[in-house]
């Protein structure tokens, strides 16, 4: 089995990148530098690819062998009138056939298991990126362009490594040896059919700057392609609810018009220099035809020259013509390990991962620094412009071991951006980030993520059972964990479905309602029993009845762990303990949910789900409202 090079030896063996695909046209890529970059995924199989190459070009060479018999059979047997000879001519021309469909079935077998793991590590290291990406990358691409690049792309590229890559060599030095014959049997119709050389080189530049443009087109377009094709799958309650089929509908035909015409012009190129590469050598053939015959009718040449000559010739027909569809054939896997690349040299996520650094902190669970720290931390998205006001700026909090933290905000203020820098979903611009007084930078990804556990607002579940979704987050545990996570999170309706907890929810679990996927979501995250709990609004698709349920029960794990809770309904805040306002990127206010009530006139306001802020009013007025507000909290306790 070969052995498969780590990143970091793929990393050092790589030239530099290739140029971007949105440089300007003028800035031309080279094909054999873009195509370079795949060797440390061939470099485990070159061995096998090497010998197939040296199979093929052998049973290439064996079909200029047939010319030769054919001269000697020509000038000999059919000369002498010898039937013994002419039949022993004949059974050397069918072995000569039969052993080369031999070695060309070969070659195939010995290339094809090896491609097919390439192909299979190029993706593996595909999905594994794009799990170690940054979130803001996947904020910026297309899922239909991802996905283009890790099947059509790599089928592209698997194709070239087994085809076109072997037979531009074998086919060069079929030609290089072809012509040698030719000068050796009458170098003047040779050098005649050597002409075409010098036009076609001219062309084939020229077809590969055009071609190389459209390829790219026409592969980028095939991502959008499928970028529509999923939106549209998994938004079809949307479309269908709105009756917005027919426009979705068009918006696809456009898509696929562009596609089609882009395909339509590289048909056009291909079709061009093909006929090119025909037409060219073959009038190069009947001139030198013409020339033989005069040759032969002359006395200057004998018959069986002319035809080992001819046949030569024309053996070397299929290697020059095809040179047209393996170079097109070239440019396409050049777009493609390009496209490839384009994704694999993003950075992953950045920061520290983990080496034995602490970056300040004791280490340790002293009650300065336990429970979750955040110390002046400040966020600005990566692709955001240098002008642009931070999402985050200044946030300091400390969230105690043990105690439910609820965090408030008007919407866009920031808070879901703030969960996501716990678990380092994203990285945090400036400040830093504690738990029970280790810096989250010190910790490995891995380790972090076991210690903290995420429910966001907007639940996912992947085509799986409701087990495997449940327990995603929780390696190695039982039945037990299942029922303990899905009787917190109030999932009565589980024993209900066809199979049980074995049943496949489907993709993005739309077989389920919006309640039951939160609540599975909010299984997952309590089913491990996490030290830190971050949930993005748990509760925000239940009725009221449920959430009095889930609230219950999450108040028995809330006991044993230290969470921050992002709320926006009393109901939720009334879990925690303490309650933190987002404000202006900052925490404004830090206190109870009834302390918060007299003393912040926004938090106020945010939970009393008015559609404007209030305007001004007296402090007898402000005093009686406030009042009223926090008896009607208080009723919502279940």
């Amino acid at each position: 089995m070969p052995t498969y090079p780590s990143p970091q030896e793929k990393a050092a063996a790589e030239p530099p990148p290739p140029a971007a695909p949105d440089d300007p046209p003028a800035r031309k890529r080279s094909v054999a530098r873009v195509l370079l970059r795949l060797w440390p995924y061939v470099r485990p199989v070159r061995t096998r690819l090497f010998i197939a190459a040296g199979v093929a070009i052998v049973a290439s060479s064996l079909s200029l062998v047939i010319p030769l018999v054919l001269k000697w059979i020509v000038d000999g047997p059919v000369a002498g009138r010898d039937p013994g000879g002419v039949w022993l001519g004949a059974l050397a021309l069918l072995l000569l056939g039969v052993a080369e469909a031999v070695l060309f079935g070969f070659r195939r077998w010995l290339v094809a298991r090896p491609l097919a793991a390439v192909e299979a590590a190029m993706r593996a290291d595909l999905y594994r990126h794009l799990q170690r990406v940054p979130l803001a990358f996947h904020d910026r691409w297309p899922s239909g362009q991802l996905l283009s690049r890790g099947t059509t792309d790599l089928s592209l590229v698997r194709i070239f490594l087994s085809f076109p890559l072997t037979f531009l060599l074998v086919n060069g030095v079929t030609i290089l040896i072809g012509l040698v014959i030719l000068l050796v049997q009458q170098w003047t119709l040779g050098l005649i059919l050597m002409l075409p050389i010098v036009p076609l080189v001219v062309i084939c530049s020229y077809f590969e700057a055009r071609y190389s443009i459209a390829s790219r087109r026409a592969q980028d377009q095939a991502g959008d392609l499928a970028t529509v094709m999923e939106e549209s799958v998994l938004g079809i309650r949307v479309i269908k609810g709105f009756g917005r089929h027919r426009s979705q509908e068009r918006s696809f035909h456009g898509l696929a018009g562009l596609l089609r015409g882009t395909e339509l012009l590289k048909s056009r190129m291909v079709a061009g220099i093909w006929a090119a590469i025909t037409v060219i050598p073959e009038t190069a053939i009947g001139a030198a035809l013409v020339l033989g015959t005069v040759q032969v009718a002359d006395g200057e040449l004998s018959a069986g020259t002319l035809v080992a000559f001819l046949s030569t010739a024309l053996a070397l027909r299929w290697p020059v013509e095809s040179m047209g569809f393996l170079l097109a054939l070239c440019q396409e896997a050049a777009t493609a390990t390009e496209r490839y690349f384009e994704v694999m040299d993003e950075p992953e996520e950045s920061g520290h991962d983990g080496a034995g650094e602490t970056r300040g902190g004791d280490g340790g669970t002293g009650p300065g620094g336990a429970g979750i720290r955040f110390e002046g931390v400040a966020f600005r998205f990566p692709d955001a412009p240098a002008t642009a006001v931070p999402v985050l700026d200044g946030v300091d909090l400390q969230i105690r071991p043990g105690e439910t933290m609820a965090l408030v905000g008007a919407t866009g203020s920031g808070k879901t951006t703030l969960t996501a820098l716990v678990p380092r979903l994203h990285e945090v611009t400036a400040g830093r980030i504690t738990l029970d007084g280790v810096d989250i930078t010190a910790m490995p990804r891995t380790e972090l993520r076991t210690l903290v556990s995420v429910a966001f607002e907007e639940p996912t579940l992947f085509s799986a059972t409701v087990a495997e979704n449940v327990l995603m987050g929780a390696d190695g545990s039982g039945p037990e964990t299942l029922d303990r996570a899905l009787g917190v999170a109030q999932a009565d309706f589980v024993p209900a479905l066809p199979l049980g907890a074995d049943t496949e929810v489907g993709e993005q679990g739309l077989t389920l309602s919006g309640g039951q996927r939160q609540r599975l979501a909010l299984a997952r995250a309590v089913a491990a029993r996490p030290r830190f709990l971050v949930l993005d609004d748990p509760l925000s698709a239940l009725d009221v009845h449920t959430e009095a349920r889930v609230e219950a029960a999450l108040r028995h794990v809330l006991k044993d762990t230290t969470a921050l809770v992002v709320a926006h309904r009393p109901s939720t805040v009334l879990l925690a303990d303490r309650v933190a306002l987002l404000s202006g990127g900052r925490i404004a206010a830090v206190g109870t949910h009834h302390e918060l009530l007299r003393t912040s006139a926004e938090y106020a306001w945010l939970m009393s789900g008015t559609e404007r802020a209030p305007a001004p009013r007296t402090s007898t007025e402000k005093t009686a409202e406030l009042s009223e507000l926090s008896e009607l909290s208080e009723g919502t306790r279940p």
